[in-house]
């Protein structure tokens, strides 16, 4: 069946940070872009973003990049790739500058400069103590950086496919890729979006937990089909676990909320994180924190009526800064924990929050993959920025703030590359292989067709329940490998999923099993991942394995989904200009 066809320059898919960052680079350099979005993109998750941007500015105390550097090197636990993280703590003030100029309405300082609070993570002298580096506008970053974007987005002309979903990779027998078929939501119909340059920016895939602060649009779509087209996906074992999600909700309070002074409290009224991370207390990276919160509840100190939870005091704050700086994390206390931050503290508990692992990507933004004895062989016409990508600049653990940091440098970056790579190749389109979209095809037939199949309710929320009991803040041998065991079944089921809506007009039952396969290839890559990796680093916790092996792990997994296989590549140690950071034990 042949399928309309709409050429592109760009096609970008996703209309978050990542994505309208890559695609406003794109445009201004007078390219013809598309962006897809399955929302409108201001609804795109980056607006769910709280605490704030990272960049080593100085406003309010001395700071540099090196600082910034070292301490995002020892929180990703070693496993970040230092060329990476040079290349972005030392892009940071540039892109933070260029989104002020852009409108980014940042909260001041008294002088005019930009307001920075502190975050968990960020430490002056290598580590010695805390220091304000996070760009913020109050408590509602995301929401002003992705308006920004989009506002500059309209004044460049980007075209914009709203609510359109991105189905499977178009690639060339020589393994370039030429575009993708994707579904428009409203119509129901199917097209091939031709491009010369395809820029993946969908985002993470936090929804195959069953506790997530990720929005319902989150479903690791860029990860499902890079992993369909035969591209590894890298580091899936580590998912950071936000400590502050509110409890029995998972919606996210801000690490902004530590960063203004509040702190964490167990049932006796105890400031626990002291005996944890002596010196950056409740500051200390999310790993070590969301484990002290969950050694806490464990050991029976755990708040709430039944004691399965934390919380999480401000109050002492007072009404005006939190009304000033936090005023979004009171509206969301209001809603989902009916408490009012002013008088009483907000229970709270670890709650998934970002990927770390994904597409694997260098600094440019280029898709990389083994090939010919190279283990990072570019893969032509393909390029991914953002949570679905693995540069890799969180290694094991993220800071916060680095991942608004991220997809703008990142985003940035990636645009960069493809202006570079157009001009200078000065590529014409490539003629479509003649099964360009039988894939795509193929898995909408099986959908339409499929008789007394599974639920899709059924098999995502099995799936859920998988990967929160198998693979959550602690893991255990036992359940990690009865976890992939029970996740290949969910995927098995997967593939007989059954919808009974078979119209095309927003059919978003058809769409829902389209995302659920997405999910599944995400959770496989996860619990094989993991399983494997016989050490404890960064979120990846393990009961057997309690210490870091330098020795045997400090490298990467790609995990293929052609027969579940996993391989491993090296971690780059050199960075770009500076001594490399060696490993040392990592504490707080």
């Amino acid at each position: 069946m042949a399928l309309p066809v709409r050429t592109f320059d760009a096609v970008i898919v996703g209309g978050g940070g990542s994505g309208m960052r890559a695609a406003l680079e794109l445009a201004r350099a007078d390219l013809k872009v598309a962006v897809l979005s399955k929302v409108f993109p201001t609804r795109s998750h980056t607006v769910a973003a709280q605490g704030g941007v990272a960049a080593s500015l100085g406003n309010i105390d001395e700071d540099n990049w090196h600082w910034h550097m070292y301490d995002t090197i020892k929180g990703s636990d070693y496993l970040g790739d230092q060329d990476a993280i040079e290349f972005m703590c030392r892009k940071a003030n540039e892109v933070v500058y260029e989104l002020e100029h852009f409108g980014m309405p940042f909260d001041r300082l008294a002088g005019g400069k930009i307001y920075q609070r502190p975050f968990g993570g960020h430490m002056r002298e290598y580590g010695k103590s805390p220091v304000p580096r996070a760009c913020a506008a109050a408590d509602r970053t995301g929401h002003a950086l992705l308006h920004t974007l989009y506002q500059a987005n309209l004044k460049a002309r980007t075209q914009f496919f709203v609510e359109w979903m991105a189905l499977d990779l178009i690639r060339a027998q020589d393994g370039t890729v030429l575009g993708v078929t994707a579904l428009e939501m409203e119509t129901g119909e199917v097209m091939v979006l031709q491009a010369k340059a395809t820029v993946f920016a969908t985002g993470g895939a936090g929804r195959i937990f069953a506790a997530s602060t990720n929005a319902f649009i989150n479903t690791g779509d860029g990860l499902g089909m890079a992993a369909r087209a035969g591209i590894p996906l890298q580091d899936l074992e580590f998912w950071q676990f936000h400590p502050t999600g509110v409890a029995g909700a998972g919606v996210l309070i801000t690490e902004g909320v530590r960063g203004e002074g509040g702190y964490l409290l167990n049932k006796n009224g105890e400031r626990f994180m002291e005996r944890y991370a002596p010196n950056a207390k409740d500051l200390a990276s999310r790993d070590v924190v969301s484990r002290a919160m969950a050694t806490e509840i464990k050991e029976g100190r755990g708040a709430g009526k039944d004691g399965d939870c934390i919380l999480l005091k401000l109050d002492h704050l007072g009404e005006e800064v939190i009304s000033k700086r936090l005023p979004g994390i009171r509206e969301i206390a209001k809603t989902f924990a009916n408490v009012d931050p002013v008088k009483d503290p907000i229970p709270v508990v670890p709650t998934c929050h970002y990927q770390m692992g994904g597409i694997p990507t260098n600094y440019r933004g280029q898709v990389v993959v083994p090939a010919n004895g190279n283990p990072e062989t570019v893969v032509p016409g393909f390029y991914a920025a953002g949570e679905c990508a693995c540069v890799s600049v969180h290694g094991a653990n993220r800071l916060g703030c680095n991942s608004l940091l991220d997809l703008l440098v990142f985003g940035k970056s990636a645009g960069e590359t493809v202006i570079r790579d157009l001009r200078s190749e000065g590529k014409s389109h490539r003629s479509l292989p003649g099964d360009a979209s039988d894939l795509a095809l193929s898995r909408l037939a099986r959908l339409d067709g499929q008789k007394s199949g599974e639920r899709v309710a059924d098999v995502g929320a099995d799936m859920r329940r998988v990967m929160q009991l198998h693979c959550g803040v602690f893991r255990f041998p036992d359940l990690l490998t009865e976890g992939v065991r029970k996740i290949k079944e969910v995927a098995e089921r997967a593939g007989r999923t059954e919808i009974t809506d078979k119209s095309r007009t927003f059919n978003t039952a058809r769409v829902e099993a389209l995302e659920l396969d997405n999910l599944v290839e995400t959770a496989v890559a996860s619990l094989v991942s993991a399983d494997a990796r016989k050490e404890s680093r960064g979120s990846h916790d393990r009961a057997d394995f309690h210490q870091r092996d330098d020795v045997n792990w400090m490298k990467h997994t790609l995990w293929y989904k052609q027969g579940s296989r996993l391989e491993y590549k090296p971690v780059h140690r050199k960075p770009l200009t500076v001594e490399p950071f060696e490993p040392k034990a990592r504490v707080y």
